[in-house]
């Protein structure tokens, strides 16, 4: 069986050999992954994707058509003009944007990873105090029951603040400063852009998921 070349060393292009970064970043490019009922639950390299393909864990699908193909008619697609494109031994191989599993059911459950991206994105880069939206520079993370009393780093416990309400509020809670939370803070429903970056979404992807999924993920 043939298989595409993805190690480090291959090269990913642009059908038109016009390639804008690195060989190496375009196979670390990420991949939507849908179960078997053709819901997003992951995304992960075009390294990996290429990999599930390659022993039949999953089908490339055009986002075009949703048609599923198994590895060997995926490696014998024409790349078209624009489109990018991964050389093996013999040819150039179009880049998997969609794959369906083959071998899993059900959405697992999972959990946003904590962390200050995501933090800005849950709150919506704004200080939850006070409602300004100063810039990612301008705002810090709070703890509203405060470190020195125990506080801990969690989704439940940490919202974005500005400067100014910081400085406010020091080392208190919010009754004690007489300031106000605008929500609650808890842990954000995880979807499968939740820690992908605005920059690596694929336009592609948009007809395979909730639209106000799609939404949020475009306005974060």
């Amino acid at each position: 069986m043939r298989s595409a070349n993805v190690t480090k060393n291959t090269g990913v292009m642009r059908a038109d050999d016009k390639p804008t970064a690195t060989p190496a970043s375009y196979l670390d490019q990420l991949t939507m992954v849908l179960d078997e009922s053709w819901l997003a639950i992951h995304t992960v390299s075009v390294r990996h994707a290429l990999r599930l393909l390659s022993t039949g864990a999953a089908r490339g699908v055009l986002p075009e058509s949703s048609e599923t193909l198994d590895f060997m008619s995926w490696m014998d697609l024409e790349v078209a003009s624009g489109e990018y494109a991964i050389r093996s031994v013999r040819k150039s191989v179009r880049v998997p944007e969609v794959i369906v599993l083959t071998r899993y059911r059900g959405v697992p459950m999972r959990t946003p990873s904590f962390s200050r991206r995501n933090l800005m994105r849950r709150d919506r880069h704004q200080c939850q105090y006070c409602g300004v939206k100063p810039g990612i520079h301008e705002l810090s993370i709070d703890h509203v029951m405060p470190r020195s009393r125990g506080g801990r780093s969690t989704w439940e416990n940490c919202v974005l603040a500005c400067r100014r309400c910081n400085r406010k509020k020091r080392n208190r809670t919010p009754p004690q400063a007489g300031m106000n939370l605008l929500r609650e803070p808890r842990v954000p429903r995880w979807s499968p852009f939740v820690e992908v970056p605005k920059t690596h979404l694929r336009p592609s992807w948009e007809r395979f998921v909730d639209a106000n999924v799609w939404k949020n993920a475009v306005a974060s």
